[in-house]
């Protein structure tokens, strides 16, 4: 006789395109079905990834509170004073104090948790795992707002370059049966400040398939002309550095070099770089494409991808580079030296504008040691398929 399937609970703030959000994804789309029933909640139903749901998952209903909580305070307060909701017009002040004299953003999110808790509804159905996809807001919801016999929280970054307020991860940790990190060294810096939830810190990668991303990467894009194209992906946020590529993309373009630098990416910080680019006199040199559904061909036609990230907590898009055999520039981040070995299959430069640019114009320079780069990463193999076994024996412990 057939064991009943289990039945599993995925949460995350939403599905834009980000490193956490591809990862859950290529998740759902690996689960052996026939053993779980999953349900997904998205305290937002947004995002590049929403049409790459599995048919088998049940996308949940949006929770329309946190509706409130993501418009201005004033439009919040007067739509729900018409509505008499009074309560949740208290508590979205409350948080309106938070996000307006917290400056760190982490800590704007934690703290302001308190109060949107109190206003989202509790899932009334029983899980036997609910599992918090991400650092902060996803955690929490699935400490407080779930019923599980086993709780799993992520965090999918570098914990202390977050700034967050460990007080409170302290308690909610204190509530999960594990906390899952994408890399060794992820895990190593929890344990650093939670030594004592030591055996709940668990790493597991994050799944990558070269054959699909081989297909992926054959579909024609027009708006990726001819000539020598570098490229970086990611959101336009203090954590990637583009402030720093602009600078070095500046000191190539003062060298005469002729290139286009691609960004494909949004985020919070895209008006101060523009503003950055055009102080710098870099619009031909320096170009956002915005988010893509499929980013993979342009990857496979970039002569050079660049990586400028101050922290990460591993960098699935790394990984798709080496796959594609990409010669790589990255910044000298946390985890940069667990994906290239200096001088044998990319280049690991310093976290400043200068040395980034010396080592993108050492491969610009040099085809035949950009070759040897893509030749050696050729020998290697990136997929991570079968770590959905390690999954299951998480969430079966």
């Amino acid at each position: 006789m057939n064991s009943p399937k289990k039945e599993l609970l995925f949460i995350i703030n939403n599905l834009n395109c980000g490193g956490a959000e591809k990862s859950v994804i290529s998740l759902l789309q690996t689960i052996d079905y026939s053993k779980f029933n999953i349900d997904l909640y998205l305290f937002k139903h947004e995002g590049l990834f929403l049409k790459q749901i599995p048919a088998e998952v049940t996308l949940l209903p949006e929770p329309e509170q946190y509706h409130y909580f993501d418009m201005s305070i004033k439009k919040a307060v007067i739509e729900n004073l018409k509505a008499g909701k009074l309560k949740l017009v208290w508590y979205r002040i409350l948080a309106g104090l938070i996000y307006s004299t917290e400056k760190i953003p982490a800590l704007r999110e934690q703290k302001a948790w308190k109060y949107l808790k109190k206003v989202l509804p509790k899932l009334n159905k029983k899980y036997d795992v609910a599992i918090g996809f991400l650092e902060k807001m996803p955690n929490y919801f699935c400490v407080d707002n779930v019923i599980a016999k086993r709780k799993i929280g992520y965090v999918m970054n570098d914990y202390e370059k977050l700034m967050m307020d460990k007080t409170i991860d302290n308690y909610y940790f204190s509530k999960l049966n594990f906390i899952v990190s994408d890399s060794n060294e992820s895990r190593a810096i929890l344990i650093r400040n939670f030594p004592h939830f030591e055996d709940k810190f668990k790493v597991l990668k994050n799944i990558i398939s070269p054959s699909i991303i081989d297909k992926l990467c054959q579909y024609h894009v027009s708006d990726f002309p001819e000539g020598f194209k570098l490229l970086s992906v990611g959101r336009l946020t203090h954590q990637k550095g583009y402030d720093l590529a602009i600078r070095a993309c500046k000191i190539l373009a003062d060298k005469g070099y002729q290139f286009k630098w691609y960004i494909l990416g949004k985020g919070e910080d895209q008006e101060e770089l523009k503003a950055l680019i055009d102080e710098n006199q870099l619009n031909d040199f320096f170009v956002f494409l915005g988010i893509k559904e499929n980013h993979y061909p342009y990857l496979q036609q970039a002569d050079i991808f660049v990586h400028t990230a101050r922290f990460e907590g591993f960098g699935i898009v790394i990984s798709e580079a080496k796959i594609l055999k990409k010669p790589i520039v990255l910044s000298d981040f946390n985890v940069a030296r667990n994906h290239i070995k200096h001088n044998y299959n990319g280049l690991i430069a310093d976290l400043d504008p200068e040395s980034i640019a010396h080592n993108i114009e050492i491969l610009m320079n040099n085809a035949e040691l950009r070759t040897e780069f893509s030749e050696n990463l050729a020998k290697e193999d990136f997929g991570t398929e079968s770590e959905i076994n390690n999954f299951y024996k998480i969430i079966d412990n």
